[in-house]
């Protein structure tokens, strides 16, 4: 396990994927916030769903979050469209409801910073979120992300578009003790 100073990031075990579909996949909102692309319902136990693991899978590295005190599920994160030509990759992560609040958000982009700058040796790393998502453009910048650029209308949510804005930190830039 990856750890941080209040979570840790971990492989995501079966009995994870109901929790985090019921409580990031099926609020329906919050999910089309975090997915670009439209929600749909899946079937419990479907190999599709969005939160089970397919380890062959290279691009993407998912893990779930856990309180380090305790080993409580609080969510889940992921590197995702991983590069290694170009040493790049985008990280992202979605809290439980009942975690939100608590500065878990930081530290899990701590973690993630960790992991693909000291463990995969990348260096860059990117944030792609909505202008409106104030928790995670503050989890970002407060681990060294730079506001790189806004895509205006760039992403179709529950009826209008959104602006989204794009986040960057490069290895030499980041600073492992902004954790916390």
């Amino acid at each position: 396990m990856l750890r941080g100073s209040k979570v840790g990031l971990r492989a995501r075990y079966e009995a994870d994927v109901p929790v985090l579909q019921a409580e990031l996949h099926d609020d329906v909102v919050t999910a089309s916030r975090a997915n670009g692309r439209p929600w749909r319902p899946f079937t419990p136990g479907s190999k599709e769903a969005p939160f089970v693991v397919a380890d062959a899978e290279e691009g993407n590295v998912p893990f779930s979050v856990v309180e380090l005190e305790g080993g409580t599920l609080v969510g889940s994160a992921m590197l995702w469209g991983l590069d290694t030509h170009n040493r790049s990759a985008h990280l992202g992560l979605g809290l439980l409801p009942s975690a939100r609040g608590k500065g878990y958000g930081t530290d899990v982009v701590a973690v993630l910073c960790h992991y693909g700058f000291v463990v995969r040796g990348l260096r860059r790393l990117q944030v792609d979120t909505l202008a409106d998502n104030a928790a995670m453009l503050r989890s970002a910048e407060r681990n060294g992300f730079v506001r790189e650029g806004v895509l205006r209308s760039a992403a179709w949510v529950m009826g209008e578009f959104l602006d989204e804005v794009l986040l960057g930190l490069l290895a030499q830039d980041w600073k492992p003790a902004a954790q916390g």
